[in-house]
């Protein structure tokens, strides 16, 4: 019995296929028009109005499908302001000021320099946890992907030489990725809210820096999800309590009637990166239902 060739896998040629064809059509008026474009070609055609729930589908699938391929199975998120200096650049912030006010502001962002640090520290710790029997790696440092608290995440994983994930924003001034952000995680996106999911989807703990509106409105949607369920319990450590009880008023909402006391227990303050990380850990061995990767020790 002869064997008989194998058909082909695929009996349509792909999309890339078809596109490297469409750059070698002939120009006559027809083919110029841009309604000859292949769709998926044709950047105008997927900008406009009604074509927004795509632009929602592929910014929501993108990341998705780079991160399953890269083998992410769990992220430690950090959040935190944009304009605290690191601790080398805190003197140069407060030399630059030119008038009191700006000086009295460079010197409350120097004080807030060594959370930098600590930030740093506490993505060295998380960056040691090793992958799972899957080879899923967990504890992935994630971050917005731009300056201060942001970079200080990213340079910790880099500390470590391991990965980390920055989910940068189109914004009307240019903010560009850190340097430490690994170049093949390093993505892009023009909707917030997109963004803010894909911070929580493979969330495993999440470090919270005094910030802006931009940390508030991160932390409290977090809060929001997790106190109505929609989102499983997690660790959520919160940095710098003299800030943060100075701007919020906790006990207040709890005063006030406008949230319940033991929804305080969503948080756990901390000032240090090492307690952060024993808080992590205790967490999910008090959790056996997602039990905790072992961690590997530093190389």
């Amino acid at each position: 019995m002869t064997s008989q060739p194998l058909p082909p896998k695929r009996i349509f040629p792909t999309s890339k296929v078809e596109a490297r064809a469409a750059e070698h059509v002939p120009s006559v008026p027809q083919t110029e028009s841009s309604a000859y474009k292949l769709a998926y070609q044709d950047t105008e055609f997927l900008l406009r109005e009604d074509l927004r729930p795509v632009r929602f589908q592929l910014e929501l699938l993108k990341p998705e499908l780079l991160l399953n391929e890269a083998n992410i199975g769990s992220t430690f998120v950090f959040y935190g302001s944009a304009r605290i200096p690191s601790p080398e650049m805190a003197d140069a912030l407060v030399a630059a000021a030119t008038n009191p006010t700006q000086e009295k502001i460079a010197e409350r962002l120097k004080a807030k320099a060594h959370y930098y640090e600590i930030a740093r520290e506490l993505a060295r710790l998380a960056s040691r946890c090793g992958c799972d029997e899957e080879g899923k790696k967990h504890f992935v440092v994630c971050s917005g992907g731009g300056p201060s608290i942001m970079e200080a995440a990213n340079r910790g994983a880099a500390d470590e030489g391991h990965e980390s994930i920055g989910l940068n924003i189109v914004l009307p001034h240019e903010q560009m990725p850190n340097r430490y952000v690994t170049p093949d995680l390093s993505f892009q996106f023009h909707y917030f809210a997109l963004r803010k999911m894909h911070f929580l989807l493979r969330a495993r703990a999440v470090a919270v820096f005094p910030g802006g509106f931009g940390t508030f409105d991160e932390m409290f949607e977090l809060l929001t999800l997790i106190q109505t369920g929609k989102v499983r319990p997690l660790p959520i450590l919160l940095f710098g309590r003299e800030f943060w009880t100075r701007v919020v008023d906790f006990e207040g909402l709890v005063e006030e009637g406008v949230i319940a006391p033991h929804d305080l227990d969503l948080i756990h303050w901390t000032e240090d990166a090492n307690e952060a990380w024993e808080f992590v850990t205790k967490f999910y061995a008090d959790h056996p239902a997602a039990p905790l990767v072992q961690t590997a020790p530093p190389e």
